[in-house]
């Protein structure tokens, strides 16, 4: 049966990817992109690829756009946008952990709040958001953006529970390293304001993870478009869906690490060391 779906930061990767699938499937979608000149280029490659996207102007974190955005009736609200900031926590400028935690966690959460009323009058209707790997775990020099995750996880399961018995239906997606281009632009946004040289960090430890991020190739983006294409149309869905199911025993192994190590222990893991 068809849906109507929005998804936000439909502008590029995972969600440029669903809107246009979900849409070549027959759903109607409601595609939220940042800016205009997004959207003239997401326009473009639905023509191109003979779908029909309504594209829409919707940044999470403008109170306009999202009024706008919620008089949308749905049934599927796809809460995929997001930004990354790097750094060593202990030396990022505290305005860039700010805008982190707008998008990802308090644009976010304006969204369900927006759209939630809707479907708990329904009994019907669904909520994803897409998380991270970084949700259940600490990625250094990513920790601010972690921590934003591991809010947006919290709640998830916060609203897992409070809805319970109301027909809306509350999962995350977990995307583990995917070459959308994200990742890679996130981490470079610490070289706009850090002197490695300077930092409270020793230089080893920042050439440990280097090399570590250089070893680990990132994967095929189309498997989590897939996953999530087939999230928004199912009904009666795991609640976490890591993406790809592989890293799970990896991301189990450093949540247990940390439990255990001592003052000399990384808590971090490298995933080719846990078979």
């Amino acid at each position: 049966m068809s849906k109507r779906i929005l998804i936000t930061g439909a502008a590029s990767g995972f969600g440029k990817g669903a809107a246009l699938e979900l849409a070549r499937r027959g759903h109607e979608v409601i595609a939220g992109v940042q800016i205009a000149p997004q959207a003239t280029e997401l326009m473009a490659a639905a023509a191109e690829e003979g779908v029909e996207l309504r594209v829409v102007i919707l940044d999470i974190t403008d109170e306009d756009d999202r009024r706008a955005a919620f008089a949308h009736e749905i049934d599927v609200l796809v809460n995929n946008a997001g930004v990354m900031e790097s750094g060593p926590a202990a030396e990022i400028p505290m305005k860039r952990v700010r805008q982190n935690f707008e998008v990802n966690v308090f644009g976010t959460l304006a969204m369900v709040q927006g759209f939630a009323p809707q479907m708990v009058e329904r009994g019907a209707g669904k909520i994803i958001n897409v998380t991270s790997m970084g949700g259940l775990i600490t990625v250094p020099f990513v920790s601010v953006y972690t921590a934003t995750k591991h809010a947006l996880e919290s709640l998830t399961e916060g609203l897992k529970f409070e809805l319970a018995g109301t027909g809306v239906e509350i999962c995350t997606i977990n995307p583990g390293a995917y070459a959308t281009g994200f990742n890679d632009r996130g981490g470079e946004t610490m070289m706009r304001w850090l002197d490695p040289g300077a930092s409270l960090t020793r230089p080893e430890v920042f050439q440990s993870f280097v090399e570590a991020r250089g070893a680990n190739s990132q994967l095929d983006p189309q498997e989590l478009i897939d996953a999530l294409v087939d999230l928004a149309e199912a009904d009666g869905s795991k609640f976490r869906n890591v993406v790809p199911a592989e890293i799970v025993p990896w991301i189990q192994a450093i949540q247990t690490r940390t439990w255990d190590a001592g003052p000399e222990d990384s808590l971090f893991l490298d995933p080719a060391s846990v078979a």
